[in-house]
């Protein structure tokens, strides 16, 4: 049981990576209704991988694995639960954002979005991918025991 807990962990941290990874390429360009559209799918890919990582990592940490004791005596695991916290905080906004434009393009119009929202947006989710990143550097410094209190 314990290997299918960790292969649905992996599958969903994996979704949640490549979901933002493409978000961030086609938030880069020019904002049309398809793109609008993809963004949307995507950030919902994004918010129920996010979702599911938490579960199925609280799942784990609790039942499956090494115990909580071990979990929460461990600093890289608090910053890594700390830093997907913040993550998740920081997709609010987008979330938002793409949340918004729900009706323009239900018409196959353009929602109506200002350069700086769009920069706003663009800005956050680099935030996000670097978090990311540092959230992947402390699981595997925890994984190896490395910050045990």
């Amino acid at each position: 049981m314990a290997a299918l807990f960790a292969f649905l962990h992996h599958l969903a941290a994996f979704a949640l990576v490549a979901a933002i990874a493409v978000e961030f390429v086609v938030i880069r360009g020019a904002l049309t209704v398809d793109s609008a559209r993809k963004l949307r799918a995507l950030d919902a890919v994004y918010g129920a991988s996010a979702g599911l990582l938490l579960i199925v990592g609280l799942l784990r940490v609790f039942y499956f694995e090494k115990g909580a004791a071990f979990y929460f005596g461990n600093a890289f695991f608090i910053a890594k639960l700390t830093l997907f916290i913040i993550v998740g905080l920081l997709s609010i906004y987008p979330t938002l954002q793409f949340a918004a434009w729900r009706k323009a393009l239900k018409v196959g119009q353009l929602p109506p979005v200002d350069e700086s929202r769009l920069h706003a947006i663009r800005r956050i989710i680099h935030w996000e991918l670097a978090g990311i990143a540092l959230i992947l550097l402390c699981a595997a410094l925890m994984a190896r025991g490395i910050g045990q209190l």
